[in-house]
């Protein structure tokens, strides 16, 4: 569910979009580069998601003391 929410603005673009977004990409970066970018990207998601929990379990807990 989560991975729709982060790809929701794919649902615009065709496929001969995606392809040449795709070929950019891998001219830019090269073939050797890009697995170590999306895990990079996958890092940097995952820390963002728990920095997220975080602050929510910490709104939450407030909220129980306040009554």
């Amino acid at each position: 569910m989560e991975f729709l929410t982060i790809f929701a603005f794919l649902g615009s673009l065709g496929g001969t979009e995606l392809l040449l977004i795709g070929l950019v990409i891998l001219l830019f970066f090269g073939a050797k580069r890009i697995p170590e970018l999306m895990k990079g990207l996958g890092k940097g998601i995952r820390e963002f998601k728990d920095a997220t929990k975080d602050v929510r379990e910490n709104i939450e807990e407030g909220l129980k003391d306040t009554k």
